[in-house]
């Protein structure tokens, strides 16, 4: 975003409870009326909206950002439409390759069927671009102490994965039922116990950033 500096620019996104916008964020999207009532006071103004309806003029905004909440459209096509007709100059968006992110260890090792599961709506990151009519896409890099707590922020502090005030900030987590998540998450904690999973990630312990499959798009209008 550093790239695109314009002063008093417009931007609409789905807002969650507004821990993602970028300072200049003057309008938020977002659907759920429980995540707006937990925006810290001074975060942008809210629209209780979709996606695929949001209700904003054509060209109204000079950018539209759309952050981790593509999978979760119940319409992509008719989402990625919205941003194109509200959008006057860019559109960004940040999501994950689901063939690198599910091969991010927390997955891979220890909870395959919650990945299964989340696999099924997942968008591919070629597919995305096309609907956008080409973007520009660039790898996200997490680094070791992201303070954002999405999915593989903690892909350095795996302890963090136990705690459930960490895990109800991950989607992964909010949807999947305890009969799949218990096991996976009962088998890190004795590796981490017992050492075993710093001796199989010792490479992880030094480095200052991964790449679990973020990725930036970003369309010029």
């Amino acid at each position: 975003m550093a790239t695109y500096d314009i002063i008093g620019a417009t931007y609409a996104d789905g807002a969650g409870t507004g821990s993602c916008e970028p300072p200049r964020t003057v309008l938020a999207v977002e659907p759920s009326a429980v995540m707006i009532a937990q925006r810290p006071a001074g975060s942008a103004p809210a629209l209780e909206a979709s996606a695929e309806s949001i209700p904003l003029a054509d060209n109204s905004a000079d950018v539209a950002m759309a952050l981790l909440t593509v999978h979760h459209w119940s319409d992509l096509e008719a989402g990625i439409g919205e941003l194109r007709r509200i959008a006057r100059q860019r559109i960004v968006i940040l999501t994950f390759d689901p063939d690198v992110n599910r091969r991010f260890w927390l997955l891979e090792e220890y909870l395959p069927e919650a990945a299964a599961l989340d696999g099924t709506r997942a968008v591919a990151v070629e597919q995305l671009a096309t609907l956008l009519g080409g973007a520009r896409i660039e790898t996200v890099p997490v680094p070791h102490d992201c303070t954002d707590g999405f999915r593989a922020a903690f892909w350095r502090r795996p302890e963090a994965y136990l705690d459930p005030e960490v895990r109800a900030g991950i989607s992964l987590f909010a949807q999947t039922s305890d009969d799949v998540i218990q096991p996976g998450l009962a088998r890190l904690s004795d590796d981490l116990s017992c050492g075993r999973w710093h001796q199989r990630h010792a490479d992880l312990l030094h480095r200052e950033a991964l790449d679990a499959g973020y990725r930036l798009l970003l369309a010029d209008l």
